[in-house]
């Protein structure tokens, strides 16, 4: 089970402060992208977040240690590691501490101390063995720049106590992940998927209780917000388990520090999802992803008699159907997925995949659609969609959905954050997850007494009669129709004089500026040429 070593926070201040808790991240981002010097950034991300998991461990320990200090008369004894391993904390041996660390932070030999406390606290701790960076020692890293790194990671929740310090290491770990994901572009998107549509797909599915997995989990984002999500809604994380797969060994322990900084206990393993699932015989209450988009190199050609291929074998040269229908070869009896794929998944014919669509469609497992905005994501510009599949759309939980699919526009929706960066906004995600809740007829999620209606140009409620005609494609748009124009009452005729009327002032106010500019152009010996006649 998901467990952590704080208190849950109530619903009504969970997350209320998040932007003014963290006032600083930008500018502690920079500054630790200064003393990257040439690194690139692949390689720093991997300096830098092994230090901040380091302070996170260092800080909970020590909070531990001082309450047991604190205790000794009553018999609690500080430096046994059982005290820390019976509260889910890690045991930081001596050697390890983040004031040891300090305190050799400016010594030639800081980056074999680094190397010697990562391999100590993964030699006392099994749960993180292998998971640690130990290459700090290495030529190619400059010992006085990583001195000055640690001093600055060690002001990181300086003057807070509890989870509040734990807390805000973890949103500077995400913040960095971010951050690095953006750093590194295409590549960056092989760990990180953006908060937003991670935020879309945890408040669309409300993950309250049961297991929730993630076979290509990244850097474990969607078990971070789907914790947060229980949080700020007033549940209890030990009421789920998580499980997850990654087939990247370096983004695997970026999962596992993501998620021990965080607190999660999760049963995260490194393999490849397709051909050595880690969880054979799981079966998911939730499965939330963002599988790679359109990938040509998953060996499909050996998995050919697979047995999760139940609605069609899915192309060699792209694994769109393949995490599809293992998604579904995952799913419990009343389980939900929601995924992120690219938006060829929802209209392409070719190579079996429109076959493999019809038969999920037809077998009445799709619940809902949803075409996002571009430039969401920083690995790629191909314009994306989320999938929702209910294994039973008469499950008890909703309303009886069987035989009906919602699809919802949303590409008009976000907010641009730079030149080529859109980003969803909390108001466009609680518009487009609390018009899938009225849908279903979920009385625990979305806006109170909200009713479900059809709205032309954003959402529309088709039967699949509808989907048949057009011929099993699932693209909103082909059925949301065009968005309604608002009749401002001025009649047609009325329109048009007054539009011609402007144009013809427009019209002369260009030909008096063509004349002046030429006039100009005379005066000082550069006359406009004479227009030819036409013979």
């Amino acid at each position: 089970m998901a467990k952590r070593s704080v208190k849950s926070k109530p619903a009504h201040d969970a997350g209320a402060s998040a932007e003014s808790d963290l006032g600083f991240e930008k500018q502690l981002f920079k500054a630790a992208d200064a003393l990257r010097n040439n690194m690139d950034a692949a390689e720093y991300k991997h300096v830098v977040l092994g230090l901040i998991f380091l302070k996170y461990i260092s800080d909970a320990f020590e909070a531990k240690h001082a309450e047991l200090a604190a205790a000794k008369s009553k018999g609690a004894d500080p430096e046994d590691p059982d005290e820390y391993k019976a509260e889910n904390i890690f045991w930081v041996p001596p050697g390890a501490r983040w004031t040891h660390l300090l305190k050799m932070a400016k010594q030639p030999t800081i980056g074999k101390v680094v190397d010697d406390a990562m391999e100590a606290i993964e030699r006392d701790n099994p749960t993180l063995k292998s998971v640690l960076p130990k290459d700090y020692a290495r030529p190619g890293l400059d010992k006085q720049r990583l001195g000055q790194l640690i001093d600055m990671i060690g002001n990181i929740g300086f003057g807070a106590s509890g989870h509040r310090s734990r807390d805000l290491l973890g949103r500077v770990y995400e913040y960095f992940l971010s951050e690095f994901a953006s750093a590194e572009g295409k590549k960056g998107g092989q760990f990180y998927t953006p908060r937003p549509v991670v935020k879309m797909l945890v408040n669309m599915l409300a993950p309250y209780k049961g297991r929730i997995y993630d076979p290509c989990c990244g850097s474990a984002g969607m078990f971070v917000q789907s914790e947060e999500f229980i949080e700020h809604h007033g549940g209890r994380v030990g009421d789920i388990a998580v499980y997850g797969q990654e087939s990247n060994y370096t983004t695997w322990r970026l999962a596992k520090m993501n998620l021990a900084i965080r607190g999660i206990d999760a049963k995260i393993t490194h393999g490849d999802s397709f051909h050595n699932d880690q969880h054979p015989d799981l079966k998911a209450d939730f499965v939330i992803a963002n599988p790679p988009f359109n990938d040509s190199d998953w060996r499909g050609e050996l998995l050919k008699e697979d047995r999760r291929w139940a609605h069609g074998v899915p192309p060699p040269g792209n694994a769109n159907f393949a995490w599809v229908q293992h998604f579904l070869s995952k799913l419990s009896p009343t389980g939900l997925a929601g995924f992120v794929l690219a938006n060829g998944s929802m209209s392409s014919n070719s190579s079996g995949e429109g076959d493999i669509r019809r038969s999920i469609v037809e077998a009445d497992l799709v619940d809902c659609m949803v075409a996002l905005p571009g430039q969401l994501f920083y690995s790629t510009q191909i314009p994306v969609c989320l999938w929702f599949l209910a294994r039973n759309k008469k499950n008890g939980h909703f309303r009886d959905r069987r035989g009906h699919v919602l699809f919802i526009d949303a590409r008009k929706m976000g907010t641009m954050i730079d030149r080529v960066q859109r980003t969803l906004t909390d108001a466009d995600i609680a518009t487009i997850a609390d018009t899938y809740h009225a849908w279903r007829g979920d009385k625990k999620n979305g806006a109170t007494g909200k009713k479900y209606a059809d709205i032309a140009g954003f959402c529309k409620s088709a039967t699949l009669d509808e989907i048949r005609s057009h011929g099993h494609i699932l693209t909103p748009g082909r059925y949301v129709g065009a968005e309604e124009a608002i009749d401002d009452g001025v009649p047609f005729e009325g329109k048009m004089t007054a539009l011609t009327g402007e144009l013809a002032r427009l019209t002369a106010e260009g030909a008096a500026l063509d004349k002046s500019i030429a006039a100009n152009l005379a005066a000082i010996g550069f006359a406009l040429p004479k227009a030819r006649k036409e013979t």
